[in-house]
């Protein structure tokens, strides 16, 4: 089971876009300063992950929602996702 995840800065409000085997162990990874490209904007929190079969799989989402660049797109994925879940 692979995971791609979402991280929103609570410093700055931007966004990371990840893939993981282990989703819990990812994210305390960022939220210790493990990771050089989120070290600098923490503290994190996750609004968003999703989990797909296999590590290829991940990875193609990954590079979809990467695509998007926009911080909107990824909000509205989010929202979308929430409302579903309620």
């Amino acid at each position: 089971m692979y995971f791609v995840y979402v991280l929103q800065s609570l410093k700055d409000g931007r966004f990371y876009i990840g893939h993981c085997d282990h989703l819990l162990r990812r994210f305390k990874q960022h939220r210790d300063g493990e990771n050089k490209s989120t070290k600098s904007r923490g503290p994190w929190w996750m609004p968003y992950y999703e989990i797909h079969p296999t590590r290829s799989a991940a990875m193609c989402r990954e590079m979809k929602l990467k695509r998007k660049k926009s911080a909107q797109s990824i909000q509205r994925i989010i929202s979308i996702a929430g409302q579903n879940r309620e």
